[in-house]
């Protein structure tokens, strides 16, 4: 049984009709950039929880989740309609596996996501670890539409900060915008655009991280387990990291 510590919501930030953040005061426990922990609610009589991810750095108060309302969800409606004031089931401890003392050195680090998993990397990017240990760091964010691409204000504030190390490549699959790459992470790969955007080459002197849809996932893990790349691991040392929540 998963022991809760109880929150309150002090915002429920609407980013579009079905993205929103959510802002928590809650003791947690000391974590990790990029890990994440479970919320809760008490659905018909229920506890009914999910994993979200830590979008706020270490250091940073609120805790801020980042999640998209599911159509005929359990959860994620009754999440999207919480206030300010509401109270809120949070399991106290994070976990995670992309995290930075989880992967072994290399020069340039690739943060590939799609949606909401762009949370933990937002939570990466605002750390000084980040910084001192590579040289190149590039975040790729793959939505839908143009809307869907969220904290804006985060990421800039970062790219003016390391405005030699920082990358940030946004992505649209279902409109056509003249300030992103159009398509999809796997396509993006394999025609060079990615890295054109970047400025530099994912290769076996990369650490690359994936966090979002399944289908994205494997996809791209193809793709670079074809350029030589390989899956990491606590046992087998490699290049790539993921996070499954399905």
């Amino acid at each position: 049984m998963t022991k809760w510590i109880e929150g309150t919501v002090l915002e429920n930030k609407q980013w579009t009709d079905t993205l929103h953040s959510l802002r928590v005061d809650v003791a947690l426990e000391s974590f990790e950039a990029g890990q994440f922990t479970r919320l809760a609610l008490d659905v018909d009589g229920e506890e009914v929880s999910r994993p979200f991810s830590l979008v706020n750095a270490p250091t940073e108060r609120p805790l801020d989740f980042y999640f998209i309302e599911v159509p005929g969800g359990v959860l994620s409606p009754r999440l999207s309609q919480l206030k300010a004031g509401d109270r809120i089931k949070v399991a106290p401890k994070a976990t995670g596996l992309l995290t930075l003392t989880q992967i072994p050195p290399a020069r340039k680090l690739f943060l590939l996501s799609t949606g909401t998993g762009i949370g933990p990397f937002l939570s990466v990017i605002k750390t000084t670890e980040v910084w001192q240990r590579f040289e190149h760091v590039t975040l790729v964010h793959a939505v839908r539409y143009q809307n869907e691409l969220t904290y804006q204000k985060d990421i800039q504030c970062v790219a003016e900060k390391q405005p030699d190390q920082f990358h940030y490549i946004p992505m649209v699959s279902r409109e056509v915008s003249d300030i992103t790459l159009s398509g999809r992470i796997p396509a993006a790969l394999l025609n060079g655009s990615i890295e054109k955007w970047a400025g530099t080459s994912i290769d076996t002197d990369s650490h690359v991280m994936l966090c979002g849809n399944p289908q994205m996932i494997q996809e791209t893990m193809e793709v670079l387990m074809n350029r030589g790349l390989s899956k990491h691991s606590r046992r087998q040392p490699g290049h790539i990291s993921i996070e499954k929540y399905w």
